[in-house]
């Protein structure tokens, strides 16, 4: 990635890519990654890969939609792998800012969300099960 000119959130953007990268296995899946977690923080309602793909590549995109649905539903990665990779990146920006804000890390876990596709493969913060 050229980062001359880019701005904070772009290079920590790019950095939190390169970390997922680093845990999905074979380096064609890098650019699939790094377009659809653009697509994921695009504006837009709807987060599945038929607009993710509009956005991500105009001029191709029905090749991209293909690319990303292979992507998605074909990954071949470690679940586990990248969601302790996710813990590893997020977890402690959340207890620096947290403790900010007044949020208590201890009280979210990371789990696994349903995609548009049905697969369990993204991970997201969620209020932690109270006990009681």
């Amino acid at each position: 990635m050229d980062f001359y000119g880019a701005t904070g959130s772009e290079l920590r953007f790019a950095a939190y890519v390169d970390g997922l990268a680093s845990v999905i296995g074979h380096k064609d899946r890098i650019g699939p990654l790094r377009d659809y977690c653009t697509g994921l923080i695009l504006p837009g309602e709807r987060k599945s890969v038929e607009p993710m793909a509009a956005v991500t590549a105009p001029t191709r995109t029905a090749a991209q939609h293909q690319s990303l649905l292979h992507f998605v539903g074909e990954g071949g990665w470690s679940d586990e792998r990248v969601i302790a990779k996710v813990r590893e990146m997020v977890l402690p920006t959340i207890e620096r800012q947290g403790a900010d804000r007044g949020l208590d890390h201890r009280r979210y876990r990371l789990s696994q969300a349903r995609t548009s596709l049905g697969r369990g493969d993204a991970s997201i913060l969620r209020p932690a099960r109270q006990a009681g």
